[in-house]
């Protein structure tokens, strides 16, 4: 059977604004038919925190801090928690709600999607596994998360090795599309990451750093050898064709697109209506 041709996208490092302007404009070109399902790398530039589309910035997140360590800011059109986009390897996936290997429920389409990250781990020697939370207390948990930080703990098939999370992803669905996003650490600066959030007293915050190393890791903080961004995309480009049984083909944007993007970067994702509204 003859496997499906998808577009692969490597972006480099990217502004936080053209990297979710980006993501926003495949998800629309894909939408309209002139694209077929898209997976994309890419990293930024500078390092950003970038925040969960729902959360509310003046009450979970330090500005000050962010703008001190000189990092980006953007406001996620996806769910979840915040990141810090600075060690690691994003990805996106876009591909219609209607295809045929995707579930209808977001829970079982992040399964499918994530077949690929799985894949890409054991191709780096990793043994990743997917978190499947059992207990109706660790079911609640995840519709009520206590942290503002995205790595504190895994959701729904997010990927785990040795029990703590290597992977965060989150999922938005638009215009009959799906788009999910995520960040696969190779590195983690625990100190600045807890330094962008609030907390109600030091305290609290020193309690919540140190539970957080229980619950997640950075790839080369467990892997017998340094894994390098280039292997590492290496490995999830390899992870996506076998997980999901497609074919990658290099994907160029043309200078219109590129345009289009631009401005949806600079009128969109630039503002302070969009990023600090809720």
């Amino acid at each position: 059977m003859n496997k499906e041709v998808w577009r692969f996208i490597d972006s480099g490092n990217c502004s936080p604004s053209f990297n979710m302007a980006l993501d926003e404009a495949l998800l629309d070109w894909h939408g309209a038919g002139k694209i077929p399902p898209v997976v994309r790398f890419y990293g930024w530039d500078p390092p950003s925190l970038s925040v969960g589309y729902f959360q509310n910035i003046e009450r979970e997140i330090n500005i000050d801090v962010v703008k001190q360590h000189g990092l980006g800011f953007v406001r996620r059109p996806t769910g979840g928690r915040g990141v810090l986009h600075e060690h690691e390897l994003t990805y996106s996936v876009i591909v219609t709600e209607e295809h045929r290997e995707m579930p209808k429920t977001v829970t079982e389409a992040y399964r499918v999607i994530s077949e690929g990250i799985l894949q890409g781990f054991q191709k780096l020697g990793l043994e990743a596994y997917f978190a499947v939370p059992k207990t109706s207390a660790e079911k609640d948990a995840l519709k009520n998360p206590r942290s503002a930080v995205c790595f504190d703990a895994p959701s729904w098939y997010e990927l785990v090795v040795e029990g703590r999370k290597v992977a965060g992803s989150a999922q938005t669905r638009q215009k009959g599309v799906i788009l999910q996003h995520g960040s696969i650490l190779l590195d983690l600066d625990e100190d600045k990451l807890f330094s962008l959030f609030k907390y109600p007293n030091d305290r609290v915050k020193e309690r919540m750093q140190k539970a957080f190393k229980t619950k997640a890791v950075a790839i080369n903080e467990i892997s017998s050898r340094k894994i390098t961004l280039e292997e590492a995309k290496e490995a999830f480009k390899s992870g996506f064709e076998d997980g999901l049984g497609i074919i990658l083909e290099p994907y160029i944007l043309s200078q219109e697109e590129l345009d289009y993007v631009n401005a949806l970067a600079k009128n969109k994702y630039e503002s302070d209506e969009w990023n600090f509204k809720r």
